[in-house]
């Protein structure tokens, strides 16, 4: 059965006559009974309120954006990240505020549930959407461009409509990234008048998104985004590049995970590999193990982990 908060919710919006809160608690409604495998009562509720869809089988409605959304199965846990001090609070609270929402509710106040991630290539924008839905236990929904962006006037504002749709119904966390591809600066006299219906569109579902759908968007360029969709975020975060003694501890955890070995003490590889990602952190240390792994009985780990510190400081020089 749906909570007691909610049904009093409903009630209250549609005494008000707040139609767009009315649909919000309707579609809590539904993402409750589909968590709980109530998924005919879930199914005809989405039937009542869905302009998209309307009428399909859950089965076939899940097969007509399967071009636009891809499910991810979210295996890092917040944890396991290395977040500088200020990133790591705000998501952490984001992440509590999910998780104990029905208290704030009790109070009438909605979780946050809108994150805006900025900052270089490599750095774990993509973890952290993987680190919210595994801590909040829900699925990891990940916007596909190639299935959204179309050459054809107008489709691509529908196609987002489609996938919104789907979300909206579903207590999950809906990633989109790189969202500089699809939330350009409107003021941009380069742009077409297509791109610029498509961030109108696009901030119109964001504003229509249920708290119970947590949207994690990431961006290498900020500077891009448009203005609007900027402050539609609730939490914005920037997450760079290690420092010193952050890669050092990085690098700590993945000779633990990797066998124990890389050839060299973490602070001298951080040291040696200044300037690099999170990503080309772990992608060293594996391309060390790997060699290592090749080369048994016997395989020489400093010579591997010099011969790969030589190469990458070499194509970082070119």
């Amino acid at each position: 059965m749906a909570r007691a908060d909610l049904l009093l919710d409903l009630v209250e919006a549609e005494r008000r006559g707040d139609r767009d809160r009315f649909r919000i608690v309707v579609e809590g409604l539904i993402a409750e009974e589909r968590a709980n495998q109530h998924h005919l009562l879930a199914d005809r509720l989405s039937e009542i309120i869905m302009t998209t869809g309307q009428g399909l089988p859950r089965d076939d409605y899940t097969a007509s954006v399967r071009d636009l959304i891809h499910e991810v199965a979210a295996r890092r846990r917040l944890e396991e990240l290395e977040l500088a001090p200020v990133p790591h609070r705000v998501i952490a609270e984001l992440i509590e505020e999910q998780q104990r929402a029905d208290l704030l509710r009790s109070y009438g106040i909605d979780p946050r549930h809108r994150l805006l991630l900025a900052g270089p290539p490599g750095n774990g924008k993509t973890s952290v959407a993987e680190a919210i839905a595994a801590e909040l236990m829900l699925p990891l929904y990940v916007i596909r461009y190639e299935g959204v962006v179309s050459s054809f006037l107008g489709e691509t504002a529908a196609r987002l409509d489609s996938a919104f749709e789907f979300v909206r119904t579903r207590r999950c966390v809906l990633f989109f990234d790189e969202l500089d591809t699809i939330a350009k600066e409107r003021a941009d006299e380069h742009e077409t008048g297509e791109i610029k219906r498509v961030v109108s569109t696009l901030l119109l579902q964001i504003d229509r998104l249920p708290p119970h759908v947590v949207l994690v968007g990431a961006t290498n360029h900020s500077e891009l985004l448009d203005r609007a969709a900027w402050r539609r975020f609730q939490v914005r975060t920037e997450l760079l590049p290690p420092s010193r003694s952050q890669a050092t501890r990085f690098l700590e955890r993945l000779a633990g995970r990797f066998g124990g070995d890389l050839g060299y003490a973490p602070r001298t590889l951080a040291e040696r590999l200044a300037g690099a990602s999170y990503a080309e952190l772990e992608e060293f240390a594996l391309d060390v193990r790997r060699r290592a792994i090749l080369e048994m009985p016997g395989a020489d780990m400093r010579r591997i982990a010099k011969e790969r510190l030589e190469h990458w400081q070499g194509s970082v020089r070119s």
